[in-house]
């Protein structure tokens, strides 16, 4: 679990905002979330509608009787505010915590060990603190991997960024723990000339600290809190969502790979032995096709035709020709000359092609060839006489013979109309292929980009699929790809986002 606590020293700086909204955003992006208040104001719970009257345990409890020696559950606490999305609420007493633990040894570090027992539940922590310093603000610092400081751009800022610094200097000097420290630019109007120049000296002064991410000054930001929503529910296509939605994936981008446990490798390891032995006792499919005596065929002839299966087989010479020929050069044609009548001509065994190739020569001069003669032209002696004939190109002449596409066109053809979008009716049935993922999610404009409300049927063999019926129109769609978003990659039809990013798109006729 990565914890990260919002924290500054100067109140005003929209900390409760930002704390709310970031674990909005990650719960959003698939990640299991955890809001927890240490702020005895209480107004987590106040922007997210949970009734006050009715909270009866709170983070208060859960560190108190962590000093009794009877710790609480955390479940019994959390509310759940959204799906991947619960909360921790305070309350007011909170506030008298430090009297009540006195001189206590572990005052300092109660939050951290709750949070260790409890961290294999959790893919994310926010913690909200109080505005100055004490016991609250400096168990939220213990606790963190990373500590993000909301700075407004106004002038009190610098100063109160200053001071916060050198309370988390001195605190990881003291714990031997440096936490992660970044800064947010908060509550940023571009147009006043002060916000642009303190945002300039931030960047300046604190480079490779200050996240790229900037939460501009937004009327919804305010409005949300006074609904109990997060901007994400309230006004999911605002300004203010997208720069949290920025914001928690600039977050999310930083997380440590997976490393696969002693455990998984050594099972990965018996999968792969037992690949080994079955492909070593497993029979191929050319081993199962029937043989074709080869060892009367002297010169090149017409293609041999299985009855059971329908597959030509050529003579052993003009196979070994074929091999020795780039894989690019068009699949060859039989010969035939333009006389009609002539026995020795070779034909195509296929009866769809034969009447095209007699009305290409029905319809040119009788004394014109539509082929190069069958006569070896002077070359190179390492070509074998006999196949000579067998590999030249057809004529332009025979422009209306057609010619099967390659294999791997067709499959690909066949990919491209299972996997993507397409409608059947007032159906639009989305489908994706992914072996390695466990979970894929849509999100668009018609579930107002919320993933977690559109999860994709799994089905066989890494295939995900859902239906959907949309009114006519065009919609823009992401996948979210066990947690992380990407354009489909079986839908050709894409645009860039404000973002920098792809989204895919669908136009739904009717």
């Amino acid at each position: 679990m990565h914890i990260i606590t919002v924290a500054n020293q100067k109140g005003g700086c929209g900390k409760t905002t930002v704390s709310i909204n970031l674990a909005a955003s990650l719960a959003r992006e698939a990640r299991r979330t955890l809001l927890i208040d240490l702020d005895p104001q209480a107004h987590c719970a106040l922007g997210m509608a949970v009734p006050e009257d009715q909270i009866d345990l709170s983070i208060l409890e859960c560190l108190l009787r962590r000093v009794d020696g009877e710790p609480l559950e955390l479940s019994r606490v959390t509310w759940q505010i959204a799906p991947n999305l619960d909360l921790v609420p305070s309350k007011a007493e909170l506030a008298g915590l430090e009297p009540k633990l006195g001189d206590c040894e572990d005052a300092e570090t109660l939050l951290s060990g709750l949070l260790k027992e409890n961290e294999s539940r959790y893919d994310y922590c926010v913690i909200d603190c109080p505005p100055h310093l004490g016991l609250l603000m400096r168990n939220g610092l213990r606790a963190a991997n990373e500590v993000m400081i909301p700075v407004d751009t106004g002038y009190f800022s610098l100063h109160g960024l200053t001071r916060q610094l050198a309370t988390i200097e001195k605190l990881g000097e003291r714990y031997g723990t440096r936490p992660t420290v970044r800064v947010l630019p908060n509550q940023y109007d571009v147009r006043t000339k002060l916000a642009r120049e303190i945002l300039a000296e931030l960047r300046d002064r604190f480079k490779g600290v200050v996240y790229e991410t900037i939460v501009n000054f937004n009327t919804k930001l305010k409005e949300c809190a006074s609904f109990g929503q997060p901007i994400t529910e309230f006004a999911p296509t605002s300004t203010g969502a997208r720069d949290f939605q920025k914001l928690a994936r600039e977050v999310i981008a930083v997380e440590a790979p997976v490393v696969p446990t002693a455990d998984l490798l050594e099972h990965m390891e018996r999968l792969a032995a037992d690949a080994e032995r079955l492909l070593a006792t497993t029979t191929t499919l050319v081993d199962n096709q029937p043989t074709v005596d080869r060892g009367s065929a002297e010169k090149p002839e017409a293609a041999k035709t299985i009855p059971a299966r329908g597959i030509p087989v050529l003579p052993r010479a003009v196979e070994e020709s074929l091999q020795r020929k780039s894989p690019t050069t068009s699949p060859i044609l039989v010969e035939r000359s333009a006389s009609a009548t002539s026995a020795t001509a070779p034909v195509s065994s296929s009866p769809g092609l034969q009447p095209k190739v007699d009305a290409a020569i029905a319809g040119k001069n009788p004394t014109t060839p539509l082929v190069q003669s069958q006569t070896p032209p002077q070359s190179s002696p390492q070509t074998p006489p006999e196949t000579k004939s067998m590999t030249q190109d057809v004529a332009t002449e025979a422009s209306g013979l057609v010619e099967t596409p390659p294999h791997s066109e067709e499959i690909d053809r066949k990919i491209a109309a299972v996997y993507g979008v397409r409608q059947e009716g007032e159906v639009i049935i989305f489908r994706s292929h992914n072996d390695e993922a466990s979970e894929i999610q849509i999100a668009g404009d018609f579930n107002d980009w919320m993933p977690h409300t559109t999860p994709m049927r799994r089905l066989a063999d890494g295939d995900f699929e859902i239906r959907l019926k949309l009114p006519k129109g065009r919609y823009r769609y992401r996948l979210v790809v066990d947690g992380r978003w990407s354009h489909d990659a079986h839908n050709p039809a894409i645009e860039t986002n404000e973002y920098g990013e792809l989204n895919s798109v669908v136009e739904v006729a009717k």
